[in-house]
């Protein structure tokens, strides 16, 4: 099978809407230059438009004409270097998808450790923030959750107290193995992240074994001011928090 054919083949089984480039298409590097003339081809006959620099798209087809792949899949590329995730949505945008707020953001937040991601395309605008961890596919959603947890008192048209319970709920669907996991996470952030995680975990009555790190983690004279009460949490009092 020559280039030209395998990659055609690997594009069709795309789904219309989908971003990809040059690592997407099992491709060696040597290949690459090759590879750059059979796309243009390919963008010549209308079956692939151009996003950016080495991303392409299969447009979706629709009886009104053709449109781009979704929000989020237009972010997409930039999340990933060389096939790899190295960054995650954050702030407002994913609080939304979270149903922390109903408000929409103008401007996305992306974290990466290791990358400054800004984007000014069109409608696709972003900013770049520091992520507390190198950023995987298996700890993205976890980073994201601890976000929430560390602006609880910025996300906008929500209460602190509506937020902790949808956070509250989302932490009790957790398996054990995923909650060590999120601890191990929440290490890294402020003290703030740690001790609201703490009091959530002991609200849901996990063992203490497990909640012990974050609790080993603060200072005992420093005061977490989230503005919640024994009502709102029944465990604020033992981390801290006001």
């Amino acid at each position: 099978m020559n280039l030209s054919t395998q990659i055609q083949k690997q594009i069709k089984r795309f789904p219309e809407g989908k971003t990809f480039g040059y690592p997407d298409l099992d491709i060696s590097r040597e290949d690459f230059q090759s590879t750059a003339k059979i796309l243009e081809r390919l963008q010549g006959k209308g079956l692939i438009k151009k996003m950016s620099n080495g991303v392409f798209y299969k447009p979706i087809k629709t009886a009104f004409g053709e449109l781009k792949p979704d929000y989020n899949e237009q972010l997409r590329p930039f999340l990933y270097e060389n096939g790899k995730r190295i960054a995650y949505v954050t702030g407002t945008y994913l609080y939304n998808q979270m149903g922390l707020t109903t408000q929409l953001a103008v401007r996305v937040k992306i974290a990466s450790r290791s990358k400054r991601i800004n984007i000014n395309r069109g409608a696709l605008k972003a900013d770049a923030v520091k992520s507390y961890a190198e950023v995987t596919e298996n700890n993205y959603a976890l980073l994201g959750f601890l976000d929430a947890i560390k602006d609880i008192r910025k996300i906008p048209d929500t209460t602190v107290q509506n937020s902790v319970k949808i956070l509250s709920a989302k932490i009790a669907e957790m398996d054990e193995k995923e909650i060590v996991r999120l601890i191990k996470y929440a290490l890294l952030y402020p003290p703030r992240v740690r001790a609201l995680l703490g009091a959530i975990l002991d609200d849901l009555s996990k063992p203490e074994n497990i909640t012990m790190p974050l609790l080993n983690s603060i200072n005992p004279l420093t005061k977490i001011d989230l503005g919640l009460n024994d009502v709102d949490l029944s465990t604020v009092e033992k981390w801290n928090i006001v």
